[in-house]
Parts: structure tokens; C-alpha cells; sequence
């Protein structure tokens, strides 16, 4: 039984009439960009978190480098994140100057050791960024201690963590700001790019418009050099659409998640944790064995599908060698992406299916 790591039509045939409908409004309407399926948007989004104010933005990426900017993150500051993450996350603070300072992991959750960020706090530090990883909450109450203590922001990448929880609150909603991505493959995607900023900060909402619309407010009329980042009405009325299925799709998500640690217990596998009070909603699926590799070219072969998010962590990566961090220097997410391995995971996944991929794995060890 061939299973892909994500399947985007079996979602899109379940709705097939809705959205179809829904791309024809736009289109009759000839309003394409900062319309009315942006603003419902928008306002929807940040109900479901508990905030005021939601800004549309072109990409995830988009919505970290606007959110630091507006938060008055610049040259010379530094921010403290993970470096067990995609390196959207490290690029968004190179872009507006600053410099990222990764801290270490924690083995369960695969998310920054909020224990060891004070250690790192320099003069120089203006924000922490955690990263809610594969879908499971950072530990936010430690870092939120951390953060009023040290008079510091608190941006949250969200990228994969729509709608996870940690003590009843969703993620997003407990630093200054938090961010999204609609990659299509994201627990609630559209069918291009597109991000979203969420914060209770009126300020911080007003700079955001301002800066991912060429640093305008009024037409024509341009207070700072901004970008052209802006959710299209498009991807607007396909999210609108999918907003009303996303805790049926994490509910999906998790009931696949339970079938995976049901029939992946045992010896030589490390099944995902969910720690108390937390609502894991399963971006990934991500499974930890010793010796990685040799499985993986085994499901290779076998034509089994699975990925490695992510192989080499960003403080090793090319990119940030000017940093001059070595092998050895945090040695938790380093064991990590040497171990680390993900399995299809999507809401529409059978139990049939779940037990032909595990079984693959186990015959693959």
C-alpha cells in the first residue's frame, strides 16, 4: 500500500463544490487583494486564538520578518531561538539585522530548553522566538517568566502549531505576537503562500498593515519603506472555507497520531510525547531511531514514504558559519537530526494505511 507523506486532493475532492464556488465569488468580484474574504479572515482567525487583531501576509516567512520589524527588532539586537527548525525562522532575524542566538533543545518535544535561555541573555537581546515544533507547544510559561523579568518580546512562530494548546490556550496567543503559515501541507493550508500575524497590541496590528503594504496606510501616501506581502483574496476564501473543518482536521490528525504510537511501541522506537496539559496537533509525526539512516533507505526502497525534518540544524547550516558554532555546540538538536524521522501524516489517514507505514518501519529496523 503506497501512502504519501500528504495528500492535498482527497481534502480538496471533500469540498470540491465549496471551494469551487468560493474561487468563482473572487473572481466574479474582481477583488483580489485586501478585500472582504481577507478581512473575514483576519477577524476569524484571531477570535479562535483569543486576540484583537489578525494581519494577512504573503507567507509565514513573511509574517516572522513584519513581526520582528514591528516589534522594533534591528541591527545589532539579537534573538534568542531554537535551532531545531525550519530556516525560515533564523532568516527572519537576519533580515531585519539582528543576530540569532540558538539554544539547545529539549529531547522530548524537539522545542527550545526554556531553561536554558537565561543563561544567553545578553544587553543586546530584544526577543525570544520559540517555535511550537511538529505541532506540540514550546513551554511558554517559563519563557513568558523569562520575558517579563528580562523586559523582553516574546514572538511566537506558529508555522505548525495551528490550533495546539497548552493549558487550554492556543498557541499564538501567549507572547506579543504570533505567527502562521498556510503552506499547503500546513494543518490549515491554502493553495499557494500565505501567513497571518495575530496580536492584541493596536500598535503593533497598525505597523503591520502599514509595512506589508509598501509602508502605506493612506493610498499613495508612504510613512516608511515597507513590502509587498499581502494575502491575496484567493488563498483568503479557501482558508475561510477551511477554517470551518480545522478542529475536525487536528481531531483527524491525532486519532491517526494514536493508531502510529499503537502499532510503533516497541523497543527501538521513540514514539512523540504530549506532555501534560498540552494539545498536540500533529503537523508531523516524527519518530526517533538510533540508527536513522539505514531505516530510511530501507523505506526508500521499500517505496514507503517518510522525510527528515530536519537534517542538519541551522547554528551547523552553511548560512550561519559566520556565527562560529561547531559540531558538539548544542548537542541535543544536533543527536536530534541525526535521529529524526517523519511519517505521512494527514487528517483523512485510515487506520489501514497508519498500520501499512508502521509495519514498514518496524520491518525496516
Amino acid at each position: 500500500m503506497t501512502v504519501p507523506m500528504v495528500d492535498l486532493k482527497i481534502q480538496y475532492e471533500a469540498m470540491k463544490q465549496e471551494i469551487d464556488q468560493a474561487l468563482q465569488t473572487v473572481i466574479g468580484s474582481t477583488a483580489f487583494i485586501l478585500g472582504p474574504q481577507g478581512k473575514a479572515l483576519e477577524q476569524s482567525i484571531a477570535a479562535y486564538h483569543g486576540v484583537k487583531y489578525g494581519v494577512g501576509v504573503a507567507s509565514g516567512t513573511d509574517a516572522l520578518h513584519l513581526a520582528l520589524r514591528a516589534a522594533g527588532v534591528g541591527s545589532g539586537d539579537e534573538v534568542i531561538t531554537t535551532p531545531f527548525t525550519f530556516i525560515a525562522t533564523a532568516e527572519a532575524i537576519s533580515y531585519v539585522g539582528a543576530v540569532p542566538v540558538f539554544v539547545d533543545i529539549r529531547p522530548d518535544t524537539f522545542n527550545i530548553d526554556a531553561t536554558q535561555i537565561e543563561k544567553r541573555i545578553t544587553k543586546k537581546t530584544k526577543a525570544i522566538l520559540p517555535v511550537h515544533l511538529y505541532g506540540h507547544a514550546a513551554d511558554m510559561k517559563t519563557i513568558g517568566e523569562i520575558a517579563r523579568s528580562s523586559k523582553l518580546t516574546v514572538i511566537e512562530d506558529c508555522a505548525q502549531s495551528f490550533g495546539a494548546e497548552l493549558g487550554g490556550k492556543r498557541t499564538g496567543s501567549f507572547g506579543s505576537i504570533g505567527c502562521f503559515s498556510f503552506f499547503p501541507s500546513k494543518n490549515l493550508g491554502c493553495y499557494g503562500d500565505g501567513g497571518m500575524v495575530i496580536t492584541d497590541d493596536e500598535s503593533v496590528a497598525g505597523r503591520l498593515m502599514s509595512l506589508r503594504n509598501h509602508g502605506s496606510k493612506v493610498r499613495y501616501y508612504h510613512d516608511e519603506v515597507g513590502y509587498n506581502s499581502r494575502l491575496d483574496e484567493i488563498q483568503a476564501a479557501i482558508l475561510n472555507i477551511k477554517m470551518n473543518h480545522i478542529d475536525a482536521y487536528n481531531a483527524g490528525r491525532r486519532k491517526a497520531a494514536a493508531w502510529y504510537s499503537k502499532f510503533l511501541s516497541r523497543p527501538g522506537v521513540v514514539t512523540p510525547v504530549e506532555l501534560a496539559g498540552c494539545k498536540h496537533v500533529f503537523h508531523q509525526y516524527t519518530i526517533r531511531v538510533a540508527n536513522r539512516d539505514a531505516v530510511k533507505k530501507r523505506l526508500d526502497e521499500a517505496k514507503i514514504s517518510n522525510m527528515i525534518y530536519y537534517p542538519v540544524p541551522c547554528h551547523l547550516q552553511a548560512a550561519y558559519r559566520d556565527l562560529g558554532m561547531r559540531p558538539g555546540s548544542l548537542p541535543v538538536a544536533e543527536q536530534a537530526a541525526a535521529e529524526v524521522l517523519s511519517l505521512p501524516m494527514y487528517p483523512e489517514l485510515t487506520e489501514e494505511q497508519v498500520r501499512s507505514v508502521a509495519d514498514g518501519v518496524l520491518k525496516a529496523l
